[in-house]
């Protein structure tokens, strides 16, 4: 497993270009991000390259996060935005060497039943088409299962849900983006989940943030986690999307207390 430093929520002290060469500093070799789109792709990937960290994995577009918007993919009025956000993450990732990206589900009105139904006909026919579409790069488009704590009215919050679309739709370059934080919050425990889906290959990258407040990770809900995934022999990224308590660098203690510290250079024993 490689842990990589989401940059979107850690060394915020740093102005974001800089972040990348902190987060190198400090042991790390991976990085993400939400949204990248600020800054020209090629930009980023010269950063990347001084700080020798590789970018993993990005957001799509998702509309307009001030106003609230949390994903374009169940929106049939936004289809064609949708199609363009796509176009431009697959044209990011070409030039930063990113084989993810996260595609954002969107909100909707969960007290209103016909709505819902639309939005999740609206939700795979757009995972139909980007698939397809896309079925030429190499990518893994992934959905998130999100908790509606944080997300109110998020469609997609449940991890059962994410696995079951994507047998129904049965694309090979769709895969499940299982946040431990999101799992956490909305289910309640993680050790059941990890062994069911993660033996499927269906989970293609994961996350992680402590609970309930989404701080440093610690011991007590990562302790398990960290020796069943040995167990389970995942060797792809966990996403370190937290936010620190303090300063990024004060609370990095966390990757050693919860069995992590192989998996970064300056945390190696």
């Amino acid at each position: 497993m490689k842990l990589a430093a989401n940059l979107s929520w850690l060394y915020t002290e740093f102005d974001f270009l800089d972040r990348l060469q902190a987060c190198a500093e400090d042991g790390f070799r991976h990085a993400e991000c939400m949204f990248p789109y600020e800054y020209s792709a090629e930009l980023l990937r010269d950063k990347a390259l001084e700080a020798r960290v590789q970018w993993v994995l990005i957001n799509a577009p998702a509309g307009s996060w001030a106003d609230g918007d949390r994903g374009l993919a169940v929106e049939l009025a936004r289809r064609d935005e949708f199609k363009r956000s796509i176009e431009l993450a697959a044209r990011y990732a070409t030039t930063l060497g990113v084989r993810k990206v996260h595609v954002l589900a969107g909100v909707v009105n969960l007290n209103d039943e016909k709505a819902l139904r639309a939005a999740w006909d609206c939700y795979e026919e757009n995972l139909l088409w980007l698939a397809s579409s896309m079925q030429g790069e190499p990518i893994d488009w992934l959905i998130e299962p999100i908790n509606r704590f944080d997300v109110p009215g998020y469609l997609l919050n449940q991890q059962a849900d994410a696995h079951e679309l994507l047998i129904r739709l049965n694309r090979a370059n769709l895969g499940v983006q299982m946040d431990l934080y999101h799992c956490l919050r909305t289910e309640g425990e993680v050790l059941n989940a990890l062994s069911q889906y993660l033996p499927t290959g269906r989970v293609k990258h994961m996350q992680l943030a402590g609970v309930p407040g989404r701080d440093e990770p610690g011991a007590e809900e990562y302790a398990q986690v960290s020796a069943l995934l040995k167990t389970l022999g995942y060797n792809g990224h966990m996403g370190c999307e937290y936010r620190p308590k303090a300063g990024t660098r004060d609370g990095l203690g966390w990757i050693r207390s919860v069995g992590f510290s192989g998996t970064m250079e300056s945390f190696e024993t």
